[in-house]
């Protein structure tokens, strides 16, 4: 599974850079993925972690 950032939704909170350093970064005031590899629980978590939706989960 990966990660995907709808870049329309996203506001740039940086909670995703918090909790997942090594996956998300915040470029020019949006998340950006810098590492897709992960297990599909850790997706899911991720996933969820983001208050306003903005991360998806692509099998």
């Amino acid at each position: 599974m990966k990660a995907i950032i709808d870049e329309d939704k996203c506001i740039g909170c940086g909670t995703c850079e918090g909790l997942y350093p090594d996956h998300f970064k915040i470029e020019n005031g949006i998340a950006v993925v810098v590492n897709n590899e992960h297990s599909d629980c850790d997706a899911k978590e991720i996933a969820q972690s983001c208050p306003v939706g903005a991360i998806l989960v692509e099998e």
